[in-house]
């Protein structure tokens, strides 16, 4: 098993991991300080499809006074806009998602609508904190009477929030799955393409990156997946009871932020 002390490749993600909210987790910039400083990197790989790799740059700014550049993060909405330019670059693709998500998918070039038509050739349903029951109805009708392929940014079933939680995409995704009998197939984490993308852009072996989350099936499966060490934390959704029964164990498990930045020091 590989020391911690030689982890240069922090993939992180976000929500219920180094921060919740507008709240930055104590200890989270002294260890985005300490991967500085031994000549690491650090990307932030998250599930939440409603913002823009814009939008964090300017959420960590704002809320976290943290500096960062928009090729640090890796979304599950990027991974589904990389995903369609290369398969629906040339179709219509029903999209249940944010506004703010829909507007990034146009601005790449794709062609979205919001309606039942008879020329779209996929489904794709994201998070969506604008959800209203007519979309519901739009996707439940497509995936019903056509037979087109269906996806979803993620799987997640709850978002963190600083009361607890809200349904995310995977919950959606299951309304819609029992209405139509119709299963997604979900292109952010666990997929391990997140991780691979983050090793060709900083050069760092599988060796070196660490996989650090606080859900068991999304961020640790991701980790797995990729064939890299992985850590959890129970900040957010796993406790460690979980780990009793999960096929998803984790190479580390920690409280907090502060333990895990305390070991990589060791």
């Amino acid at each position: 098993m590989n020391r911690l002390s030689e982890k240069k490749l922090f993939l992180f993600d976000i929500d219920g991991t180094i921060a919740v909210g507008e709240t930055l987790f104590e200890g989270s910039r002294e260890l985005l300080d300490y991967i500085h400083s031994i000549g690491g990197k650090a990307y932030y790989i998250t599930n939440n499809s409603t913002k823009s790799n814009m939008d964090y740059v300017a959420k960590f700014k704002n809320a976290f006074a943290l500096d960062t550049t928009e090729d640090l993060f890796v979304t599950s909405g990027y991974m589904t806009i990389r995903f369609l330019q290369e398969n629906y670059a040339d179709k219509k693709i029903y999209v249940l998602g944010t506004g703010s998500f829909i507007a990034e998918l146009r601005k790449n070039g794709l062609t979205i609508t919001e309606a039942c038509e008879e020329d779209v050739a996929c489904v794709v349903v994201a998070y969506d904190s604008e959800l209203n029951y007519q979309k519901l109805i739009e996707a439940s009708k497509i995936l019903s009477t056509m037979d087109v392929p269906f996806y979803g940014t993620n799987p997640d079933l709850c978002c963190p929030i600083d009361f607890g939680f809200i349904p995310d995409c995977g919950a959606i995704c299951e309304m819609i799955t029992h209405a139509t009998g119709k299963v997604p197939t979900y292109l952010g984490k666990p997929n391990p393409e997140v991780v691979t993308l983050c090793q060709k852009a900083s050069g760092f072996t599988p060796e070196e990156t660490l996989v650090v989350g606080d859900r068991l099936y999304t961020d640790i499966a991701c980790g797995i997946n990729a064939g890299v060490d992985t850590c959890v934390l129970f900040t957010g959704e796993a406790s460690p009871e979980d780990l009793a029964d999960t096929p998803f164990q984790p190479t580390y498990a920690f409280d907090n932020v502060v333990k895990l930045l305390k070991a990589c020091k060791s």
